[in-house]
């Protein structure tokens, strides 16, 4: 069944009162309506917060810089980071005996990088 809602006869005391109500609830529907629909201030800073709070990458953004350069800065910076390295690692168990080849090669693959950069060193002041 439809509910009905009639008002009460104009010259009645709770007219006017049920008017002033629907009043008010106009002005503040149109109110809550403005604000919601109000451009929302850009914020000028991207920044990305690992799980464990530990890792924090965060991009100023400059003033009339476009929002995907940004966004390129920031997409580099959480690369350079590695922790999302580190989440992807951890998708999955990983037994002592598997963690412990992983460290020994991750190990092996940073002591060439290290000679290597030492070799260029040398080589540059020579």
């Amino acid at each position: 069944t439809p509910t009905s809602f009639a008002l009460p006869s104009p010259t009645s005391k709770q007219y006017t009162v049920t008017m002033a109500r629907l009043t008010i609830l106009l002005v503040a529907l149109v109110a809550a309506m403005a604000t919601a629909f109000a451009p929302v201030p850009l914020s000028r800073t991207v920044s990305s917060t690992a799980l464990n709070g530990q890792t924090r990458v965060e991009v100023k953004v400059g003033e009339g810089e476009p929002i995907e350069s940004a966004l390129r800065r920031f997409k580099r910076e959480v690369n350079k980071s590695g922790h999302l390295m580190d989440l992807r690692s951890k998708r999955y168990f990983e037994n002592s005996q598997d963690r412990k080849k992983r460290k020994i090669v991750q190990a092996r693959i940073r002591k060439r990088l290290e000679r290597m950069q030492a070799r260029r060193l040398r080589q540059r002041r020579s």
